[in-house]
């Protein structure tokens, strides 16, 4: 397995934790722990300390909730996960008839991610496409070649990845997903805050993922305007702890929103823009 996929499998562990919590979990992932090996639970003692179980619970179940909105009106049934790892949406969420997930990965990850579901998983719920790419290269000819049609609305997932890729490489994603889409479209994704890559309580956690070969480099201080340079329109922004992000289980309190130079972790749903008549973007 590529060694990024490191990232899916810590991932999977903090999943598994929070699935085997005797009560009060906020996602059930019966199949994390069996996707976790076989450095996942290592590494998140890793980084034990700087809440990273504790976010990746409030983070997943803000991302099933997105999923389960964005399928509720009825006008989007394409699902896109970019970069996937070791999620397992199509096999634990409830979909409607007609819908379709397009799994985005490297090639070996999705090889190894479905050997280990045959195992323990029954079928998947919903229509799933494994698509081998790399995100550093031509993704799109792929991902169209599986089946994706550019001309249907799409919920763009995009989680946990961000952060681990240069401010230009961000936002040439997040403008390609834009460039791909169809009115209607909609994302959701994560981010932290430039704030928190130079802030001195962080140090510890960002230097262990350094060492690991896993830095993060991307960071905004707002969302909304970095998010409208790449076409998209904010709809919702939340911090974990703040209400429909974990409030009650994040353990930290929230920093308030006009706190200079705190260090956050921001959760996202956004809407493609629209262009104007001049050619700018406006709102949708």
């Amino acid at each position: 397995m590529e060694e990024i996929s490191y990232t899916a499998q810590w991932t999977a562990a903090a999943r598994a934790l929070e699935s085997e919590r005797p009560e009060g979990r906020l996602i059930t992932d019966e199949y994390a722990r069996g996707l976790a090996a076989p450095r996942g639970f290592e590494l998140l003692e890793r980084y034990k300390g700087a809440g990273v179980a504790e976010f990746i619970a409030v983070r997943t179940r803000y991302m099933d909730d997105s999923v389960t909105r964005a399928l509720a009106g009825g006008g989007i049934r394409q699902v896109a996960m970019v970069a996937s790892g070791m999620d397992t949406r199509p096999y634990r969420l409830d979909w409607p008839e007609g819908a379709a997930v397009y799994e985005i990965d490297h090639g070996a990850l999705l090889d190894e991610k479905r050997r280990r579901l045959r195992g323990i998983a029954p079928d998947p719920a919903v229509r799933t496409v494994p698509v081998a790419a790399d995100l550093a290269e031509d993704w799109r000819t792929p991902l169209a070649e599986a089946g994706f049609d550019a001309s249907l609305p799409t919920l763009w997932v995009a989680e946990g990845l961000l952060f681990f890729l240069t401010e230009e490489q961000a936002a040439g994603l997040l403008s390609d997903l834009a460039r791909e889409s169809a009115p209607g479209s909609l994302l959701a994704t994560d981010m932290t805050s430039a704030s928190l890559l130079k802030h001195p309580m962080t140090r510890p956690f960002l230097a262990a993922l350094a060492d690991d070969g896993t830095p993060w480099r991307f960071g905004t201080d707002d969302p909304a305007g970095f998010l409208a340079r790449c076409g998209w329109t904010l709809r919702d922004l939340k911090q974990p702890g703040e209400p429909g992000a974990g409030e009650g289980r994040w353990p930290y309190p929230p920093p308030p929103r006009d706190a200079r130079g705190a260090p956050r972790n921001w959760l996202v749903r956004a809407s493609l823009a629209a262009p104007a008549p001049n050619g700018q973007e406006v709102p949708r």
